[in-house]
């Protein structure tokens, strides 16, 4: 059955139940489906008309239950995801979809918190309120097929269908190739330099409705609410709030204009064999060499794309030599653990991912200090789990040691949360708390956790 047939097949199912019957997470996937198709098909296609699916209700909707699913704070405005549930959901949405069909609809400001580093430094977040969390969701859901249509396979950061563990796996199979010359690149605020006007054009490339544009431009350009203070965003022409819906989406196509080129077979990069390995605005080329005309053709595309590489944080080495750092693993190439007279390269979590960890248990412990031995498993395994799965690549990393020194802590941890005199009446004073949390509450034994698969 050829492309054709099944595109009818589907479409014949999809007629055959009343729109009320079917889910508007299928009308939604149903809608992407044929966008990335054009888009896929015609490679100089330009939508000029999608505007009118910004108010769609089963639109509306969807995007609503992605942006509640993900939860997150209020703006500034204060309305919670709550409050809408309270005052009604379907209300709430119909007033914001007769807003965007007569163009009336203006984003709220941004609101700004300064996030920590673990380099002790701070990184901004913009947070938009929900109504503009929910208008971004759907105009990304939109635009998402369209471009995914066009990214590198290069590219795994914020895509459908892509993490950051296919991005360690091309990293390795590089490093297999032979490619262990590495340039670490570091690009100082990328999120907060993208140049609006150079966005515009690169949006150009395949969406020429303005009323989307125009749409994306505002979200672009809205005042900033600081500890109370606002600054305007109409003089500004650089930037793209980290922490709203569409933020990541617009960061890849952006720099997908450096993708393009890098893998583009008349480059020079492609010349030298070089690839790139990109998550965000995390990325390095690797090669079998990477002369100085690589690194300086690299700056002089960054330079005319108005960006910037951090010098001291950006390298060049010889994985064979030096281990790097990506994504939060280390990367190394190792004598093999057996002793045999033969090197692996190693992937495991760095220490500063370790670190991280163990933060965030003692964390949790120290404020929860009276809850029941159940709850305090119950607590602690989404933690441990999470930072398992993310670690656990099959075939890929090595991630044994970490686990066996994540266990050592939780040993400790514990025995210490336990044996604190405020501790005297618990059942597990000055006993073994995590085998006895492992054992009869459940709690995870990193040393014996296998990774869990995603659920699709």
């Amino acid at each position: 059955m050829n492309q054709k047939n099944v595109e009818v097949s589907v479409e014949g199912e999809l007629f055959k139940r009343r729109r009320s019957e079917i889910p508007d997470a299928e009308r939604v996937l149903t809608l992407q489906e044929k966008l990335y198709q054009k888009a896929k098909q015609e490679r100089g296609y330009k939508f000029y008309v999608l505007y009118d699916k910004m108010f769609i209700p089963y639109m509306l909707r969807q995007a609503w239950k992605s942006v509640k699913a993900n939860g997150g704070a209020p703006g500034v405005d204060r309305v919670t995801i709550a409050d809408i549930e309270s005052q009604g959901v379907d209300a709430y949405l119909n007033v914001l979809g007769e807003e965007l069909r007569t163009q009336l609809y203006e984003p709220q400001a941004v609101k700004r918190v300064m996030i920590p580093k673990a380099n002790g430094g701070e990184r901004p977040l913009g947070i938009p309120t929900v109504r503009d969390r929910i208008a971004q969701a759907v105009c990304k859901m939109i635009l998402e097929p369209i471009f995914e249509a066009d990214f590198e396979d290069s590219s795994y950061g914020f895509r459908p269908n892509r993490s950051s563990k296919d991005a360690i796996t091309a990293i390795k199979e590089n490093l297999k190739q032979g490619k262990t010359e590495v340039y670490d690149a570091d690009l100082s605020k990328y999120f907060d330099t993208i140049p609006h006007d150079k966005l515009q054009i690169a949006l150009k490339q395949r969406i020429t409705d303005p009323r989307i544009l125009k749409l994306i431009s505002k979200w672009l350009k809205v005042p900033v609410c600081e500890d109370g203070k606002y600054t305007s965003g109409k003089g500004k022409g650089i930037g793209t709030p980290q922490g709203g819906v569409i933020s990541p989406l617009l960061a890849n196509i952006y720099f997908h204009m450096l993708d393009r080129i890098v893998n583009n077979a008349g480059s020079l990069f492609y010349k030298y064999g070089v690839k790139i390995v990109r998550y965000a605005d995390d990325f390095v080329l690797m090669g079998r060499t990477l002369p100085v005309e690589i690194t300086d053709r690299l700056k002089s595309l960054l330079d005319r794309m108005g960006l910037m590489i951090n010098e001291s944080k950006t390298r060049q080495i010889d994985a064979k030599k030096e281990s790097f750092n990506f994504l939060g693993f280390t990367i190394r190439y190792d004598l093999d653990f057996h002793g045999r007279n033969t090197r692996y390269w190693n992937i495991m979590p760095a220490k500063k991912s370790e670190q991280k960890i163990r933060d965030k248990i003692k964390v949790y412990l120290k404020t929860h200090g009276h809850f029941k031995a159940q709850d305090v498993a119950a607590g602690l395994n989404p933690i441990i789990r999470g930072w398992l799965n993310y670690f656990e690549i099959k075939g890929i990393s090595y991630p044994a040691m970490s686990k066996r020194r994540l266990r050592a802590y939780l040993y400790n941890s514990l025995y210490r949360y336990y044996n604190r005199k405020s501790q005297r009446k618990c059942r597990l004073y000055r006993h073994n708390a995590f085998e006895v949390l492992v054992t009869r509450f459940g709690l995870i034994d990193p040393s014996k956790y296998a990774c869990q698969p995603a659920r699709l």
